[in-house]
């Protein structure tokens, strides 16, 4: 079973990236379980055609410790198990709490079975807290993949997040994947996102094109691949799926300054020297 985690950017596009991924290896008869650690719960929506499904952290504080794996397990698109994390009450508590709340309490009632070939974790934001490091600090996912796109931010939140990455692998066997390319349609982005993962060590695993019909998708409630199948966006899913599938090279990363992240921009038309 292999434990993969996808990070990156505040609406960057990983929820979507990472149902339709799990899609598309679900359709290729992989067995797959999808833990959202996003508060918002949103990470299943589309596998489970809109179906708002209660989350980890809800079902305990309504029902107590005495729950069972259907309560917060719930099956989706291509027989895709899914999970929602949840967080507190706004302005209460951590959030990260419940990724670490969730995670102990699917292994406790043995979610985690033999015969699935991968777990993915969609997770918040940056790694800038304990709680949204949290499967990889535990060593949970092995596997990391960032989402980016030619955008600064987008750019900055992954240099950022491959530190984490670093640090964590120093002492465990966290490494990562490569970068996957949520395309903004910047100029020069395919240049600049492959710039910038060989530069970090690692590689551009894929492109994701953008295209209008993954929000017509969305809009019903599916994924790419469940809503249109035979259509240039799924293969290129499903080609993600794939790269993710086959891939070997992972890697201890080697995060740039900010000085020199702000020059690879420079040098593929970004940024105005100043």
């Amino acid at each position: 079973m292999r434990q993969v985690a996808i990070y990156g950017k505040g609406g960057i596009g990983k929820s979507t990236t990472t149902q339709n991924t799990v899609a598309a290896l679900a359709s290729a008869g992989k067995k797959v379980m999808v833990v959202g650690c996003d508060p918002k719960a949103d990470s299943t929506r589309l596998l489970l055609h809109g179906l708002c499904q209660k989350t980890v952290l809800d079902t305990l504080r309504d029902e107590g410790d005495d729950i069972e794996l259907d309560d917060i397990l719930k099956p989706g698109f291509g027989e895709t198990m899914c999970v929602e994390s949840g967080g507190p009450e706004p302005g209460v508590g951590c959030a990260g709490r419940g990724i670490i709340t969730s995670i102990n309490l699917l292994e406790s009632l043995g979610a985690y079975t033999p015969n699935l070939d991968y777990v993915f974790y969609d997770v918040l934001g940056d790694v800038v807290c304990g709680g949204f490091a949290m499967p990889i600090r535990e060593g949970k996912a092995e596997e990391i993949y960032i989402v980016a796109s030619g955008e600064l931010m987008a750019l900055y939140a992954a240099n950022n997040i491959a530190k984490g990455i670093q640090k964590y692998a120093d002492n465990g066997k966290v490494r990562l994947g490569g970068i996957i390319c949520n395309s903004r349609k910047v100029d020069n982005e395919y240049a600049l996102l492959k710039a910038f993962a060989e530069e970090i060590g690692s590689q551009l695993i894929h492109f994701v094109p953008r295209d209008n019909l993954v929000q017509r998708a969305e809009i019903n409630k599916k994924t790419v691949i469940d809503f249109d199948p035979d259509s240039n966006q799924a293969q290129e899913y499903k080609k993600l799926a794939n790269a993710i599938d086959t891939n070997t090279m992972f890697v201890k990363p080697k995060p740039m300054t900010q000085d020199r992240l702000e020059e690879l921009m420079m040098q593929h038309g970004f940024l105005d020297a100043l």
